[in-house]
């Protein structure tokens, strides 16, 4: 579905949006972890902290991204706040598979993947029960938003 064709939600202005998940990883820190994630339960959308390499430097990235549990994996998207670029950090797990996830009380490996084309319908209709705009969201972009699928290792 084209943006020409459904009527795109409204979103905050980008300067908010990124504020706001700036704010998030503060919060986080200035708590030293106490605050700022939250565990995804079985009717809502849980809040995780994603660290990666980056790609060019080598360094340590981080940042915090909405999931959800499917069975031993976790699943996230690719969305950027809606914005045409893809993430810094889904460009990181492209170059470099493996990161390390954060959950409230707990660190786990994982492997990065993008969805394969017979998994993506369902888990995007998952992501879609917890944000009833997301098609909305997603014909903004250019680009098909990947479901990034995070297995443990």
């Amino acid at each position: 579905m084209s943006a020409l064709t459904e009527k795109s939600p409204s979103l905050p202005p980008r300067w908010f949006i990124r504020s706001f998940w700036v704010a998030q990883r503060a919060l986080y820190s200035v708590t030293r972890g106490r605050l700022g994630l939250v565990a995804a339960k079985a009717g809502s959308q849980g809040m995780m902290r994603l660290r990666t390499v980056g790609r060019v430097s080598g360094k340590e990235r981080i940042a915090i991204v909405a999931y959800y549990e499917d069975g031993p994996d976790l699943v996230t998207m690719a969305m950027n706040g809606w914005a045409d670029a893809e993430p810094a950090w889904w460009l990181n797990l492209q170059a470099q598979p493996d990161a390390v996830v954060d959950l409230p009380g707990r660190s786990r490996a994982v492997r990065a993947r993008a969805a394969n084309a017979e998994e993506r319908p369902r888990l995007w209709a998952r992501w879609a029960a917890y944000d009833k705009g997301l098609d909305g969201y997603a014909a903004r972009r250019s680009r098909e938003t990947a479901v990034v699928i995070l297995s443990p290792r």
